[in-house]
């Protein structure tokens, strides 16, 4: 993600990962807001995943499916852009377990399938969390975590001018920049409340509300931004529990 966002007015195009997915993925490999601050905290709060069965949902070109990998998971990944999972691919071997799959609909996994299921930073573009988070919840076993990301709702509240109605839930859309390359951009903002209430309605226990700092080792690379993102709040992380 980024954080210098212009609000743009035509988004007939809006979120089209497949059209702009070598640049995402290019930046998303080594930005500050990805790398040093938003996969070392889902990382973080995943803990030790040796031999968990966990579904990567939104995984894009699969950085955080490596890593979880890496560290002696069983990891499945999903997303809804072919272009992405191409790349995902390509960096997971022809091996790994991909799905094309849109997150709105119903998953191709049988109850219980997954201890834990990560979703980085892929809530916000849903407009109702409640299909979305009613299957993820049957596709966890009991006691299983949902791990999640999402843009902080300070950032969907102060993004707009003049400032919204915070509770009122609505979507917001902006030319996102990245790699030299404005792309339009839509998500959905919800309230902190509103977020809690749609985990709880799901079955989910809230165990965690994370807003972390970014790893120290980003102070020296990213000298300008470092300060900035220490300080104001990005995004918001959770986890939430399937009780036993």
């Amino acid at each position: 993600m980024e954080h210098d966002r212009d609000q743009s007015q035509g988004q007939d195009r809006a979120n089209d990962y497949d059209g702009f997915a070598e640049a995402y993925a290019a930046e998303n490999e080594g930005s500050l807001v990805n790398a040093f601050y938003e996969r070392p905290a889902m990382l973080a709060l995943a803990a030790d995943v040796s031999g968990r069965r966990i579904l990567d949902a939104g995984c894009g070109s699969g950085p955080l499916t490596a890593a979880l990998r890496d560290r002696g998971a069983v990891v499945t990944g999903l997303d809804s852009s072919a272009g992405m999972l191409a790349l995902a691919r390509r960096r997971l071997g022809d091996d790994a377990a991909l799905h094309l799959v849109d997150l709105r609909e119903r998953l191709p996994f049988a109850d219980g399938a997954f201890d834990d299921v990560v979703a980085s930073l892929v809530l916000h573009y849903l407009e109702d969390w409640g299909p979305t988070l009613a299957e993820l919840r049957r596709v966890l076993r009991p006691g299983g975590r949902l791990i999640a990301s999402v843009d902080h709702p300070f950032v969907a509240y102060t993004i707009q001018d003049p400032r919204p109605d915070y509770f009122a839930a609505g979507s917001y859309s902006f030319d996102w920049t990245f790699i030299g390359t404005a792309v339009p951009m839509t998500f959905w903002r919800k309230s902190l409340h509103a977020m809690t209430g749609a985990f709880a309605a799901a079955g989910f226990r809230l165990s965690v509300i994370s807003e972390p700092q970014p790893d120290p080792a980003a102070r020296e690379l990213f000298p300008d931004g470092f300060q900035d993102l220490a300080s104001t709040p990005c995004f918001l992380f959770f986890v939430v529990e399937a009780p036993l």
